[in-house]
């Protein structure tokens, strides 16, 4: 079993990297194959809502000058979906949401039902806007949405600080149980009771 990791930050080795490379290590320590995909920091188109993909069965979207249906054509081959974003403004970055509106338009039957999950990854405020803006397109595509033991979010504002996240880095090895459990149990195999939450790791921004 395999689960596409996208990393929606225009900075490949920040926080969200970070956050992303967490579950990923958690979900090998439960034997699940994972694969993280850049969306980059060139330009990524909007939908211009042209109908062309459903239209002509494309099955990917008609234009092809930008990331959308390198990281779209992954879906097929993958069983579970994260998808993490840094926070601007309180809101996931426009270009994933791009990414995630026009992947899931053109190409939504190959990543229909499979679970998915998110990870804000925030300097500050804002992180819960965009944690429920990022989960709201999976329960359009009736995706299980899969939690850990809090919300999906991560505290970091330099590269690598979100590392120093204690209760944040708890977050995402939980959500990779989790994701993990469902995984197995949902794919024929023998998985135990639902993975028991950890100690919690209570951490604050006074130090």
């Amino acid at each position: 079993m395999k689960v596409l990791l996208i990393n929606g930050s225009p900075r490949k080795e920040g926080n969200t990297a970070t956050a992303l490379a967490e579950v990923a290590k958690q979900l090998a320590k439960e034997g699940i194959e994972s694969e993280i995909v850049w969306i980059g920091n060139k330009p990524i188109r909007g939908c211009a809502a042209c109908g062309q993909c459903a239209a002509k069965g494309l099955g990917r979207c008609v234009f092809d000058d930008d990331v959308c249906n390198r990281i779209s054509e992954k879906f097929a081959s993958a069983n579970a979906l994260i998808v993490g974003s840094p926070v601007y403004y309180g809101q996931p970055n426009g270009a994933l949401l791009s990414v995630i509106q026009r992947a899931f338009y053109s190409k939504g039957a190959s990543i229909s039902g499979k679970p998915a999950a998110s990870i804000a990854v925030c300097r500050r405020g804002g992180a819960t806007a965009a944690f429920e803006s990022l989960n709201m397109p999976f329960q359009m595509m009736n995706m299980p949405v899969v939690t850990s033991q809090y919300w999906n979010i991560i505290y970091g504002r330099t590269p690598g600080e979100a590392a120093l996240d204690r209760e944040g880095m708890q977050t995402m090895q939980t959500l990779a149980r989790n994701m993990a459990w469902l995984l197995k149990s949902t794919n024929g195999e023998k998985a135990p009771g639902r993975p028991t939450d950890e100690p919690w790791d209570a951490m604050h921004f006074i130090r």
